[in-house]
C-alpha cells in the first residue's frame, strides 16, 4: 500500500512523499560498530589491583531481542559475586543524527532474569511489559573516532534516591576492548553522596 501511495504521489508531482515510502534499515556503520564493541564481558580488576578505592567489578552487556532493534542486557556486580549484581538493566541502543543514545531500563522481577547470559535466548522469554523506562537516566553518545565513543547523561535529570541523593550522573567513554564509566550521586545541595571520587572505573573486556 504505502508503494502505491508513494507511485501515485510521484505520477502527480506531489510534495512531501517520503513519509509514503517504506521504511529501511538506517542502521550506520558506526552504529553496527558501537553495538559490537560494547557487548562482551568485562572486569576492573587491573584498576582494583593498582588502586585499593577501586573495587574489582564485573560487567555483562549481552545482545537481545535482535529481531526488534539494538538491546543489550547488563549485569553489574562484584567479581567474586557474580550471582548477586547489584545492578540489572536493559540499553536499548538508537541513532540520531551523530548522536548514539544508551536508553535504560529497569527490570519489574530482575531476580528471575539473573544470569541468563549463558543461555541469552531465555530472554527471548522476557517482554517489554516487563521492563520500566528510567527516564531522563539515558546517556547520549557521540564517535569521536574508529572504535571510540564518549558521552554523558544530561545535566540533573536522572533522579536517584540512592543514599539521600536527588539525582545521578554518567560519563561513559567505549573503545574496543574497554569502557570507562563514572556514576555519581548528588544530593540537593550539589554534594556527592555516593560512586567513584577520583574519576570512573575503566572496565577491560575479558
Amino acid at each position: 500500500m504505502r508503494n502505491v501511495l508513494f507511485s501515485l504521489c510521484i505520477a502527480l508531482g506531489l510534495l512531501g512523499c517520503k513519509s509514503a515510502q517504506t521504511p529501511k534499515n538506517t542502521d550506520s556503520s558506526a552504529m553496527k560498530e558501537l553495538v559490537t564493541i560494547m557487548q562482551g564481558h568485562y572486569s576492573s580488576e587491573k584498576q582494583a589491583n593498582l588502586d585499593k578505592d577501586y573495587f574489582n567489578i564485573s560487567l555483562r552487556m549481552t545482545p537481545i531481542w535482535k529481531s526488534k532493534g539494538h538491546y543489550l542486557f547488563v549485569e553489574q556486580a562484584l567479581f567474586n559475586k557474580q550471582d548477586q549484581p547489584y545492578r540489572v538493566r536493559i540499553y536499548k541502543l538508537t541513532q540520531q543524527g551523530d548522536q548514539f543514545i544508551s536508553t535504560i531500563y529497569t527490570l519489574k522481577d530482575e531476580k528471575k532474569w539473573i544470569g541468563k547470559w549463558a543461555t541469552p535466548e531465555a530472554y527471548d522469554q522476557l517482554s517489554e511489559a516487563d521492563i520500566e523506562l528510567k527516564d531522563g537516566c539515558e546517556v547520549v553518545l557521540k564517535r569521536l573516532g574508529k572504535n571510540t565513543f564518549e558521552g554523558a547523561t544530561g545535566d540533573k535529570t536522572c533522579p536517584s534516591e540512592l543514599r539521600g541523593a536527588r539525582w545521578a550522573n554518567s560519563k561513559v567513554t567505549v573503545t574496543q576492548n574497554t569502557i570507562r564509566s563514572w556514576d555519581q550521586g548528588f544530593d540537593k545541595d550539589g554534594k556527592q553522596v555516593w560512586g567513584a571520587t577520583k574519576g570512573g572505573y575503566e572496565f577491560i573486556k575479558m
